[in-house]
């Protein structure tokens, strides 16, 4: 990396050599403006109004234009006249918590490395002490002829600042915000807590810019005298009529798409019909959102039961007849046993008696 700013970090009475370097870069496409007959560039021309000819670089100024159209000339000279400590210097003011900068006023990131060895100890103390108390540091810095806002904090080993807005530089989000009276059921908060579930969290590494990637696709097929390929048509976007059912379809689509199709998704469309069931809300406005109707399998649901009671009962007779009838002939088989011994019996005394008379 290429540094763009040479300074130092004023840290108290300490004073930090460092060098300035971009931390990101953007890698959008830029196209040039051509003349669609014969291809030729469009080149924008410096022309002076007064003499209608065109300048050089160096016969450029500043100015500044006030309300009736009237220039001030202002020359480097003047600017160079401005009280602006901050020219070569990034002034640490203050140590807050992290938490306390507003993401709406960051802008451009920043590497700040070390210049030279002697600055390695200044350097590496400020980035511990940084870690140490889990703050950042809140500085003033002049790049490219204004003073800015910084906030330096910890990144891996290195330190890194992060250009700030100044607070007056943000808009205060006054009519944004929509202007009706909403009410949010629980039922509603809780899908949506299962998409979000569902969705769950991304390697924001994995992330990348598809469009520059079909673009490029597009520039290659061109310059190789190719058809440039087709982009499938996005699925059209309605009105949400219905945002239970909305929200429903979205958390079977997440689950689908992770593969989660099972119980998952069973689980969220009960959810879906208990907050069907629930007790109905005011209406909103302009019939944005409507409540989903209580479906016809909550009520099969509930009338199966009922039903199903009579046949309990039946299986329960039937099995006591079973046990009758299986019961019934052990005590036959029984009884008849008892009754044979009872016949043995009666017959022993007749056929002695009968040997005793042949024997007189």
């Amino acid at each position: 990396m290429r540094s763009i700013w040479n300074g130092a970090i004023s840290f108290g009475l300490v004073s930090i050599p460092i060098k300035l370097m971009n931390a990101t870069e953007h890698h959008t496409i830029s196209f040039r403006q051509i003349h669609t007959e014969d291809g030729g560039r469009i080149r924008y021309r410096k022309v002076c109004e007064l003499e209608d000819r065109e300048v050089s670089q160096g016969e450029i100024g500043k100015g500044y234009e006030e309300s009736d159209g009237s220039i001030v000339p202002i020359t480097d000279e003047d600017l160079a006249h401005l009280p602006l400590p901050t020219a070569r210097t990034i002034d640490i003011v203050a140590f807050v918590p992290a938490d306390r900068i507003d993401p709406l006023q960051m802008e451009s990131a920043y590497y700040l490395a070390a210049s030279g060895a002697p600055a390695a100890k200044p350097y590496t103390l400020l980035r511990e002490a940084l870690k140490r108390s889990k703050r950042v540091a809140i500085a003033k810095f002049a790049l490219r002829g204004r003073e800015r806002l910084g906030m330096l904090r910890v990144v891996d080993d290195v330190i890194a600042m992060h250009g700030l807005l100044w607070p007056d530089e943000i808009r205060a989000p006054q009519g944004v915000a929509p202007d009706v009276d909403v009410t949010v059921r629980d039922q509603e908060l809780d899908l949506a807590d299962a998409l979000m579930d569902t969705l769950g969290e991304v390697d924001l590494s994995d992330l990348h810019d598809e469009y520059r990637e079909a673009l490029e696709e597009v520039i290659a097929a061109k310059a190789a005298g190719e058809t440039p390929p087709e982009t499938p048509e996005p699925a059209p976007g309605g009105k949400v009529l219905d945002l239970m059912a909305a929200l429903e379809k979205s958390v079977r689509a997440a689950k689908q798409s992770r593969g989660e199709e099972g119980e998952a998704a069973e689980t969220a469309e009960e959810e879906g019909e208990e907050a069907a069931s629930g007790p109905a809300s005011e209406p909103e406005s302009e019939a944005e959102v409507r409540h989903l109707p209580r479906r016809k399998t909550s009520r099969a649901a509930e009338e199966k039961p009922a039903r199903s009671a009579p046949k309990k009962s039946t299986e329960k007779k039937t099995t006591a007849k079973k046990t009758t009838a299986k019961s019934e002939p052990k005590k036959t088989a029984s009884t008849a046993k008892s009754t044979a011994k009872k016949s043995t019996a009666k017959k022993t005394p007749a056929k002695k008696t009968a040997a005793r008379k042949r024997t007189a």
